[in-house]
């Protein structure tokens, strides 16, 4: 239709310059969330008409359906505010069973953070630093879970069991293990920005201007990629926000001397891209044992071209799956490392004889 009345007279020409006009008042961000219901979500379990049942399935209060993404059809955005909205309610839920189900107790780090310092935590066995003979450490993978929590999806969809930690720890528990659950996606705060804090993140560098002005032009690119995505998920945010990290450490020394065995679980770790020196990564080939999603049988021998540590199937293709599929492994390899390692033998995975044997790098 544009098109067609560029080629026209004088009156469509008038037109044209009159629809243009008009879209160019259009305010199209306010239209958008015009569009939008407000993103106003419950704060509870019960809000949302939802409970967990005798066998830690997500169910409906009143029809005893599972949980449904699709609320309102034409709605995708709000629906996954929603989903994330129940998401946040989940995780207090999965905190509020490690303390009262699990009896594990809630540490803030750092342990000597001043009051005013951003902070995070953690959760702990009574006798995580005490125990004389073993310590299980639980770290969950990158994303959206929190301590405690596998995959988010999998407590939603499937059950308490399969998407949380907690398996893992009433056997580590039953086995004698102290217990550690570590929260590392609990490393920041975000804050929203001063007037001032906007105005330094745009002030002149001293770098050559050619530079400058290179380095800007991709930024700003940058920044219009991650605006239009953060506005077509959350279009009613108005705030600018920046993250503060909490205080970290590495210790490197003190956790290869202390730490007898690490499994992972379809692991997305590469230790050439993070930099790892080759004493780590010869602690790796000798210490861990990756559990990688795979159709082949539970503990059968993975290839891999990257050598970094012996991988063995987790007896699912299903990623989000590999921890609860493994669950035996992981404690049979934990099991025998700590025998190795009382005996002053060296830790021997599941299924020694049919791993790969890696060579040195």
């Amino acid at each position: 239709m544009m098109a067609q009345l560029q080629q026209g007279g004088p009156d469509e020409k008038e037109k044209t310059t009159a629809l243009k006009d008009l879209l160019s008042r259009i305010d199209l961000d306010e239209l958008m969330k015009k569009d939008e219901p407000p993103l106003e979500f419950p704060d509870t379990l019960e809000g949302f008409e939802y409970i967990f049942n005798e066998k830690g399935q997500l169910r409906h209060v009143k029809t005893g359906e599972p949980f449904v993404f699709n609320y309102r059809e034409d709605l995708h955005r709000w629906n996954q505010k929603r989903y994330e909205a129940l998401g946040e309610i989940i995780t207090k839920y999965i905190y509020e069973l490690l303390q009262n189900e699990c009896h594990l107790k809630k540490v803030t780090l750092p342990v000597d953070a001043i009051e005013t310092e951003p902070k995070s935590f953690i959760f702990m066995s009574e006798d995580a630093l005490v125990n004389p003979d073993k310590l299980l450490v639980l770290i969950h993978g990158n994303g959206v879970v929190r301590a405690g929590q596998w995959a988010r999806r999998l407590i939603i969809n499937e059950d308490l069991d399969s998407g949380t930690q907690i398996p893992y720890i009433k056997r580590a528990i039953e086995e004698g293990y102290g217990v550690i659950v570590l929260n590392p996606n609990e490393n920041y705060i975000e804050v929203e920005k001063t007037k001032a804090q906007i105005q330094l993140s745009s002030d002149i560098s001293d770098e050559p201007a050619e530079k400058r002005e290179r380095k800007d032009k991709i930024q700003k690119e940058t920044k219009k990629r991650r605006d239009f995505y953060e506005k077509y998920r959350n279009p009613q945010k108005e705030k600018e926000t920046m993250q503060i990290y909490i205080r970290m450490i590495q210790r490197e020394a003190e956790v290869k001397n202390r730490v007898t065995a690490v499994a992972l679980t379809d692991s997305v770790h590469n230790v050439w891209h993070q930099e790892v020196g080759k004493t780590i990564r010869e602690w790796m080939r000798e210490n861990c044992c990756n559990w990688v999603s795979s159709s082949e049988p539970l503990d059968t021998s993975v290839e891999s071209m990257l050598p970094d540590c012996p991988r063995v199937s987790a007896g699912t293709e299903r990623h989000e799956l590999t921890s609860w599929k493994s669950f035996p492994s992981v404690f049979k390899f934990f099991s025998e490392a700590v025998k190795a390692k009382n005996s002053l033998v060296k830790p021997t995975p599941t299924r020694r004889s049919n791993r790969i044997k890696y060579e040195e790098f």
